[in-house]
């Protein structure tokens, strides 16, 4: 899709017309939305960022009850826990950048939400920068120096991490703290990460996506919801960056990466 959730509906409908037997949506909450209202028949799983029941893709986490199941990995929901690090990490900032994807509607509200919320209980500074194709990241970080910003964050976002390895570049270019939802930005270069384990969330969608396969209904399976958080620092990073992080942070990280 290459970060253009406005193909969706398109691709979906396709896949409606096509009578396919389960549409599963991992990590695309626009995915699940889209599928769910195409069809009320075909079975969809969807790995979600937000509540599957506030979102109105299942009537509950226990029984979904439709034609819709799967995990929700709460990557919007821990955005204030995030930035919170970020900043413990980053202590003698006072601005921060936030870039979003344009095109994710309902996740930039979440993010934006829990990020300005956490910054106002800080008393620090937020300004928003949005991309959602390569050059316009390029443009947003050349941004980020007339910002003055001292630190990033970075929207939990499909294509951004398909991005990561131009983000990790430009972050290094520039000097700048960042941090994003997943390990795979911090193994590209970022300073740190905070959220669920994306791989997982993959990994039971394929699951489920063999049991309605085989016969199961989704109706009967019961939403899973994330339960192990990660925290990863990349030292080397924090090195580059002349930042000195304390042996208390670096002992509450799940992973150090050396």
């Amino acid at each position: 899709m290459e970060g253009r959730y406005d193909r969706i509906p398109t691709v979906i409908a396709d896949l409606v017309r096509r009578q396919v037997a389960v549409i599963s949506t991992p990590g695309s909450t626009e995915g699940a939305l889209a599928a769910k209202t195409a069809t009320s028949t075909i079975p969809i799983v969807f790995g979600s960022a937000v509540d599957p029941v506030e979102l109105g893709l299942v009537a509950s986490l226990a029984r979904p009850g439709g034609n819709a199941t799967g995990t929700n990995f709460f990557a919007f929901e821990v955005a204030s826990k995030q930035f919170g690090l970020l900043h413990e990490l980053v202590p003698k900032a006072s601005r921060f950048a936030v870039l979003v994807n344009p095109g994710t509607g309902v996740a930039i509200d979440i993010t934006l939400r829990a990020v300005q919320e956490a910054a106002r209980t800080l008393a620090l500074e937020v300004s928003v920068l949005k991309a959602s194709t390569a050059s316009e990241i390029d443009a947003a970080f050349e941004a980020l120096a007339r910002a003055r910003a001292d630190a990033l964050f970075i929207q939990a976002d499909g294509f951004f991490a398909s991005r990561r390895v131009q983000i990790a570049t430009l972050a290094a270019r520039e000097r700048m703290p960042a941090s994003y939802a997943s390990r795979e930005m911090v193994e590209a270069g970022l300073l740190m990460g905070y959220g669920t384990n994306i791989a997982d969330m993959f990994r039971q969608v394929g699951i489920y996506t063999g049991s309605i396969l085989q016969g199961a209904r989704p109706a009967d399976l019961p939403v899973i919801q994330a339960t192990k958080f990660e925290f990863i620092i990349n030292l080397q990073t924090a090195k580059s960056l002349g930042l000195d992080i304390s042996p208390m942070l670096l002992a509450r990280a799940d992973e150090v990466i050396e």
